[in-house]
């Protein structure tokens, strides 16, 4: 898949999250490098240790993007195009790299001007001149409309964003869905009463596995969501956070997507709870729709999250089928074993590394899988940085 493309690549209509396949069809001489997480991530903390030389309030989206909400700082260091004009500067001396700016009123403007401004400068839109400057922006700048969204709307004859504007919640909801209408409605109109947000306690943790086209069979699920398991326990492990909520989405072929989700009585941030719990939710999905034969992608996700520094355990008191039921109760005396197993395959992984150690479906897999650090950076990847 490719994770970033550069500007030369782009031209020739290579995008980030395409199959290497296809980009290399579009581009013949197309060059492929391999990553280096850890210094992207250190450029990232060092463009945003730069930002809260200016502000507190910075809401850090992805890798590369943040939203910086500067009205406590113009009386330090000017109006906001002087802020960005400074931060900008500090970035490329300090740490040597351009920066995209979209200076706006709203987060979306400010998003939608930082696309304008790339690959290196700073557009600011003014109050009085929003409506101006969006209407004849094509509608893929908008914040969620994705390429199915796009053709949609262009087979309406919506192509700008001031067409998507004047078109209004009801058109919209008739070609997207009433939620979805009513979202770009008022994206395309400017309204958008989102604040910036300083860091707080995640809601949910997840992660998905594309599978191409693939026989849904026993073995590929359990593969799978073992594999996804393992990464999203092993990240609420190290945040010291458990979940009660379960959902287990399957996308089969022809892009249709079937979501299940169970509610614990008791949280949970075992890999293999996880994965029994993920197992079966994935299986009633597909005994729910025995037509679809082939599935293309699976995710795993753990919500209503709570803080998790130790385990409780739960007396068998009232419960008769505590044993037959024990791996689904996390408070379990099987859930106490499996937290401490889990606990020190952490302690092996921090000392020796991801690879040392792991549950032998996923370790003995000869299934190709993408570096953590990468996926976790192209699940996130949104682009930007914005004032």
């Amino acid at each position: 898949m490719v994770l970033a493309a550069s500007y030369e690549a782009r031209s020739y209509g290579v995008r980030g999250g395409m199959p290497g396949w296809r980009a290399r069809q579009l581009c013949g001489d197309l060059l492929f490098v391999r990553g280096h997480f850890g210094r992207y991530q250190q450029f990232g903390d060092d463009v945003v240790s730069v930002f809260h030389d200016f502000t507190p309030r910075v809401e850090r989206v992805s890798i590369d993007e943040a939203f910086l909400d500067v009205a406590g700082a113009v009386h330090l260091f000017g109006a906001p195009t002087e802020i960005a004009a400074a931060i900008r500067r500090r970035v490329r001396d300090e740490i040597g790299l351009p920066l995209s700016v979209g200076v706006a009123r709203t987060k979306h403007l400010a998003k939608v001007a930082s696309q304008v401004a790339k690959p290196d400068g700073i557009v600011a839109v003014a109050p009085g001149d929003e409506r101006d400057f969006l209407d004849p922006l094509p509608i893929g700048l908008i914040w969620g409309v994705g390429p199915t969204t796009e053709r949609r709307l262009h087979e309406a004859g919506i192509s700008t964003i001031g067409q998507l504007a004047k078109a209004g919640s009801p058109i919209l909801g008739s070609l997207l869905g009433q939620a979805t209408g009513a979202k770009l409605a008022a994206l395309s109109a400017n309204v958008d009463e989102r604040a910036v947000e300083t860091p707080a306690r995640s809601k949910s943790m997840g992660a998905q596995a594309a599978l191409g086209r693939r026989d849904a069979t026993p073995g590929l699920i359990r593969e799978t969501l073992g594999y996804l398991a393992d990464r999203v326990a092993g990240r609420l492990r190290k945040a010291t956070l458990a979940g009660h909520t379960v959902t287990v989405r399957v996308r089969f072929s022809h892009l249709r997507s079937v979501t299940r989700s169970v509610t614990l009585s008791v949280a949970t941030s075992t890999t293999l709870t996880l994965t029994e719990v993920a197992e079966r939710l994935a299986h009633s999905a597909i005994l729910d729709n025995e037509r679809e034969r082939e599935i293309t992608l699976i995710a795993v996700s753990v919500s209503n999250l709570r803080p998790d520094h130790s385990l409780q355990l739960e007396l068998a008191l009232g419960s008769p089928d505590w044993r037959r039921n024990a791996g689904l109760r996390s408070g379990s005396v099987v859930e106490a074993f499996r937290w401490g197993v889990d606990r020190s395959v952490d302690a092996i992984r921090d000392k020796f590394g991801r690879t040392a150690i792991g549950y032998a479906t996923v370790a003995l897999s000869a299934a190709e899988r993408v570096p953590e650090e990468f996926r976790e950076l192209a699940e996130r990847r949104q682009g930007g940085s914005h004032a």
